[in-house]
């Protein structure tokens, strides 16, 4: 009854093949927009993802570790001037900011001392920021 209403042109039986096939390629392409509007398309099984390495994540934080601590023998050993940049810059602050705060003549100078100091720092680390 359907048929007759909506397909009105259909008058043999062989038409209705192709109609049904075109009817099923339409509903198969539905169901696949809608997949991936809904982004069940691209989706990865959480059984297909390799699960993180504790080990890997501990030597991260041992290697940080051992830095920290490294600095924190360094830092001390630095001049008044270079321990002061260093906080004024770990405080987020920019080098006009620093150049006003500490009253060098120019910003020039402040991008002296800071190069000056990271030297004397990674000299006081032994060269490389990574263990030894």
């Amino acid at each position: 009854m359907l048929l007759h209403e909506k397909y009105p042109e259909l008058d043999r039986i062989e038409d209705l093949l192709p109609l049904s096939l075109q009817i099923v390629r339409f509903k198969i392409l539905g169901a696949r927009r809608k997949l991936v509007r809904h982004g069940e398309y691209s989706q990865v099984s959480v059984d297909a993802l390799p699960l993180a390495d504790p080990a890997i994540d501990a030597e991260r934080r041992l290697s940080q570790r051992r830095l920290v601590e490294r600095l924190r023998a360094a830092l001390p050993r630095l001049g008044g001037r270079c321990r002061e940049l260093l906080k004024y810059k770990l405080e987020g602050k920019s080098f006009g900011d620093i150049q006003t705060i500490m009253g060098a003549a120019s910003i020039n100078t402040v991008y002296t001392w800071d190069s000056r100091c990271r030297k004397q720092l990674m000299g006081l680390l032994g060269g490389k920021w990574e263990d030894q």
